[in-house]
């Protein structure tokens, strides 16, 4: 890895910076921002906003003008070298002029994967990658994740109790957190790129299941598990903006205002490997999933989850209440599944949970 200065290390943060500004939008593409530097000064900035426009080197070069020619490009992820909706950011580095340019890391797209560093190199250009690389993967984990595995990335939200219970023993759950985190939820629901729930879930609750901010226009998929097809007409989600798709184990299954795709089953029950694979295949980089138990349960103990994120009240709901995840199997402390808490942050009155499996 090449030795970065201090100056290195500021200019690219601010290039991450700009990358979150498409943190909404750019699905599904990833979210990339660049910054252009000459004798120490910015000289063109750019981000990467919706697929289809252009991508961030594109908007920093064109910001630059000429002063583009003998600058270094700082860039969150590797410049692509390929033609897709839009031309190579590659060939428009080496047209106008560029020296050197540092990447955050290498794109996981197979047809780019240091290919684009390959071709600024073999063009005269000085090449880095690595700066800040941890940073840049965490701008994008489904992007990459999708492009390394073939399946999105899986962030599961729950709200509970401090005595871990979801919902009264009666099914009432509104609401166990108070307004600042539920609208912080409504940032996850943002980002993601669907959002997928159980047909228990929407029976209970008929949940309209949006993004309900102002300044975000895009409505993410709405996603149902519904093994039988219970699913009627007349829920609150079917009505919002935007598509919903339901996946069941019923052929020849229809459904107004839903798009239906019958599944293999598992033990009864729709794939929810399949289901994933269904979404990579449908350009989905991130899902955030929202149900119960059951649903959530299943994902977890299936290994499908990536993330956790789990808002805590400081209220006590009692031992009769419902629990946060349905784990059949796990009877003795070998059988615990670990986890890894890596962020805990205060909202309003409650708190915010982030963690991975360690194992399950």
């Amino acid at each position: 890895m090449s030795s970065f200065s201090a100056d290195d290390y500021r200019f690219m943060s601010l290039a991450i910076e700009l990358a979150k500004r498409g943190l909404y939008t750019t699905h599904p593409n990833p979210r990339v921002g660049c910054v252009l530097v000459k004798d120490g000064k910015v000289v063109g900035e750019g981000w990467h906003a919706r697929a289809g426009e252009a991508h961030a080197e594109v908007h920093a070069l064109n910001a630059a003008g000429t002063a583009a020619k003998g600058a270094t490009a700082y860039v969150t992820l590797e410049p692509c070298c390929h033609h897709g909706r839009t031309p190579p950011c590659s060939e428009a580095l080496i047209k106008a002029g560029v020296t050197k340019v540092i990447a955050a890391m290498q794109d996981p797209h197979d047809k780019v994967a240091g290919k684009g560093m390959l071709q600024l190199q073999q063009a005269g250009i000085e090449t880095a990658v690595g700066l800040l690389e941890a940073e840049a993967l965490r701008l994008n984990p489904g992007f990459i994740k999708r492009m390394q595995t073939g399946r999105p990335y899986v962030r599961c939200k729950m709200a509970m109790s401090l005595d871990g219970r979801t919902a009264m023993a009666s099914g009432e759950s509104e609401w166990i957190t108070a307004e600042a985190a539920r609208q912080d939820v409504q940032h996850w629901r943002a980002q993601a790129d669907c959002i997928l729930t159980g047909i228990g879930t929407v029976m209970q609750d008929d949940p309209r299941m949006n993004v309900r901010l102002p300044q975000v226009e895009r409505q993410p998929l709405r996603v149902v598990i519904d093994s039988k097809l219970r699913l009627a007409g007349d829920r609150k989600m079917l009505a919002q903006v935007g598509k919903t798709l339901v996946f069941t184990c019923e052929t020849d299954a229809r459904l107004d205002n839903a798009e239906v795709v019958t599944v293999a089953a598992n033990a009864g029950r729709v794939d929810l490997h399949v289901v994933l694979e269904e979404l990579a295949r449908r350009q989905i980089n991130e899902v955030h999933l929202e149900s119960g138990a059951t649903l959530s349960g299943a994902m977890l103990q299936a290994d499908l989850v990536d993330e956790l994120v789990i808002y805590i009240a400081p209220v006590l709901m009692g031992d009769a209440g419902r629990g946060l995840f349905h784990l059949p199997g796990l009877e003795r402390m070998a059988d615990k599944i670990k986890l890894d808490i890596f962020e805990q942050r205060q909202i309003g009155r409650d708190w915010r949970l982030r963690a991975r499996i360690v194992s399950s």
